[in-house]
């Protein structure tokens, strides 16, 4: 009998694996933007940098010392039976791998890696007790992330083509930075500084802020877009203050100035500047889109930033995406590298990438992700061009990787066993 119209047999998920990084000491930051040495521009080496432990006179000088960076990197992958491995990344370290290995790992082995929806579901109810955000669907999102990077691979097509092809021809990027004049000699479309100074620093700290943003005005003319990142730091008062201070100096956005949970806060914010031409955005550190439900349900901002290696990975994203769309909110992801990339080129509503520069003294382009994957796509005059490689293009050096709660091949066939023989529904019934 003839098999050519026959869907061909597809590879199921043999393995899955999590790694940890060792502490950065050279630059190699891995997943986690913040675990870099003492002196770095995003740990305040070259500026104060307004964070929510401001307040407290021992840690104002660096964001590692109240533990920014404590838990680390986690990589995902995950093998099929044929021997192609999927890879996601994430922050976490091995609170997050201990997830991944002794929990989240019977939802995926001997799944049809096709089955994303089902086990994504899975994962995220069966950590409903004691995850909804935070570090629990941080490892969800390493998990899925390797699931898609793996049928990318099986299917030998680019992410961006799974979920539906490009919708642009080329992603211009912006750049998160210490130095907005160097990435406007890069070529960046624009620039966002942090913020140095919050509440706590009284008067003389809000007009120092006045006197930073102004400065770098100075220095990169009028036309060129900056933004200010207030990393949970400010409050409703504050932050309505100092975005009108800074709007006649052409302040593009102002962002993630009060905490995540706070959404009355951003709703307050949004009725006090109704009118402003400064954009009101965030994002970064809420989680599913039960979270950002919550922020385009109340029109607080104009911009969604969600990373896409902490919301829930490509699964989560694409329904965050698309409910964005129907309130005509843009999604600008922080961060996320390639795993956001692949997500904006296929939305018509994500019409900009952040490259977060993570050289010391932001005068060099370092990739996102340090040395863990040596061929990661970079910016180059103000575009992002993803290469045509299926997944998502990167190749994952292992070299300084170590595997804290590593399993037998037995435990991982158990597991499988158990998903590939699972019993199926015989009886109908109506789910009302």
């Amino acid at each position: 009998m003839s098999t050519k119209n026959q869907v061909r047999s597809f590879p199921r998920v043999k393995a899955v694996r999590a790694y940890t990084t060792v502490a950065a000491v050279s630059g190699n930051q891995g997943s986690d933007c913040h675990d870099v040495r003492k002196d770095h521009w995003i740990d305040g080496g070259l500026a104060p940098i307004a964070n929510p432990m401001s307040g407290y006179a021992e840690y104002t000088s660096s964001r590692t010392s109240w533990g920014i960076n404590a838990l680390g990197s986690v990589v995902v992958e995950v093998e099929a039976d044929d021997g192609s491995c999927g890879v996601g990344v994430t922050i976490g370290g091995e609170p997050a791998a201990y997830i991944v290995e002794r929990h989240l790992s019977r939802f995926v082995e001997g799944q049809d890696p096709r089955d994303v929806e089902l086990i994504w579901d899975q994962m995220f109810r069966s950590t409903l007790n004691y995850g909804r955000k935070g570090l629990p669907i941080q490892a969800i999102s390493a998990v899925d992330l390797a699931l898609w990077d793996l049928l990318g691979k099986l299917r030998n097509e680019p992410v961006y083509a799974l979920l539906g092809g490009k919708t642009k021809d080329r992603l211009p990027v912006y750049s998160t930075t210490a130095r907005p004049d160097v990435a406007k000699e890069f070529g960046f479309v624009g620039a966002k500084i942090p913020c140095p100074y919050g509440p706590d620093a009284g008067n003389e700290g809000f007009e120092k802020n006045i006197t930073f943003f102004r400065e770098w005005r100075e220095k990169v003319g009028p036309d060129f877009p900056l933004m200010l990142d207030c990393y949970m730091a400010l409050s409703v008062p504050y932050t309505v203050k100092l975005a009108r201070e800074l709007e006649p100096l052409g302040l593009k956005w102002i962002e993630e100035y009060l905490p995540p949970d706070n959404y009355n806060g951003y709703k307050e914010v949004r009725k006090s500047l109704r009118g402003s031409k400064v954009l009101l955005t965030t994002g970064e550190h809420e989680y599913t889109r039960y979270g950002f439900q919550q922020l385009l349900s109340s029109n607080c901002v104009d911009i969604i930033q969600p990373d896409i290696t902490w919301v829930g990975g490509i699964t989560e994203a694409r329904r965050v995406v698309a409910m964005a769309s129907a309130y005509d909110v843009m999604v600008i992801p922080h961060g996320s590298s390639v795993y956001s990339y692949h997500l904006q080129y296929a939305y018509r509503n994500c019409p900009l990438a952040e490259f977060i520069n993570l050289s010391p003294k932001a005068d060099e382009i370092k990739p996102y992700f340090g040395g863990l994957f040596p061929d990661e796509p970079l910016p180059t005059n103000g575009f992002i061009d993803l290469p045509e490689k299926p997944g998502f293009g990167i190749t994952l050096c292992k070299d300084k990787l170590s595997r804290p709660y590593s399993r037998s091949e037995e435990e991982s066939k158990k597991q499988a066993k158990a998903n590939i023989e699972r019993k199926v529904t015989g009886i109908a019934t109506f789910p009302l």
